[in-house]
C-alpha cells in the first residue's frame, strides 16, 4: 500500500486557506463599506463557507491525470492476482 504524498495530506489544508483568504476578502470589504462589524462577521463567515464548498466542488469535478488513473486501476485489481 502507499502512502499519501505530503502534498495529498495537506491539501484540505489548502481548500480551507484560500477559504479563509476569500472570506477575510469578503469581511474586510463590507467592513470598509458599511462600517458594521457585525454585518462583516456575517459575510464574513457566509464567504467562508461559500468559498469551501464553492472549492471542493470543482476539486471533485477535476479528471485525474494518467498517474491517477493507474493508481486507481491498481487499487480496483484484486488482491492475489
Amino acid at each position: 500500500m502507499t502512502h499519501p504524498t505530503w502534498r495529498d495530506r495537506f491539501r484540505p489544508a489548502e481548500f480551507l486557506g484560500l477559504s479563509g483568504v476569500f472570506a477575510a476578502f469578503v469581511g474586510l470589504v463590507v467592513l470598509m463599506t458599511t462600517r458594521a462589524l457585525q454585518l462583516a462577521l456575517l459575510f464574513l463567515c457566509i464567504g467562508f463557507i461559500v468559498a469551501l464548498v464553492t472549492i471542493a466542488m470543482l476539486a471533485l469535478a477535476a479528471k485525474p491525470n494518467d498517474d491517477e488513473r493507474h493508481e486507481i486501476d491498481d487499487a480496483d485489481k484484486p488482491r492475489g492476482h
